[in-house]
């Protein structure tokens, strides 16, 4: 990757991560890495935990940010999740995936998009 879609990616988490708080979330962390990838986000919403992909895109001529969120990559955040919950041993009643999309404006404010239970 290049030092620019570094800077894209890290800025669409911090408004991701400025929207889920206003949302009235807990982080509870960020860029969780393991062996077999990274969860961007895991907040908790009350009760629930949320394991949260974050996708910025500057222009949607490769589509809206949450195209890029194939079954493959829902599967691998679902096992990626599975590990994060063993190896904290956090025991929860209800687990969701949200996608927050991250879309930044020529002039005013990025647009974000939080989808809750997107897959």
């Amino acid at each position: 990757m290049t030092r620019e879609t570094l800077a894209v990616g890290s800025y669409g988490e911090r408004l991701a991560v400025a929207h889920l708080v206003d949302q009235g979330m807990v982080i509870l962390a960020r860029n969780w890495r393991c062996p077999l990838g990274e969860i961007d986000i895991i907040a908790r919403d009350g009760r629930v935990l949320v394991f949260c992909e974050v996708k910025t895109r500057r222009g949607l001529w490769c589509g809206a940010p949450a195209e890029a969120i194939t079954a493959a990559k829902a599967t691998r955040l679902r096992r990626l999740a599975a590990r994060w919950l063993a190896a904290s041993g956090t025991r929860v009643p209800e687990v969701r995936f949200d996608i927050v999309s991250v879309l930044p404006q020529r002039r005013g404010a990025a647009r974000v998009e939080h989808l809750r239970d997107a897959f």
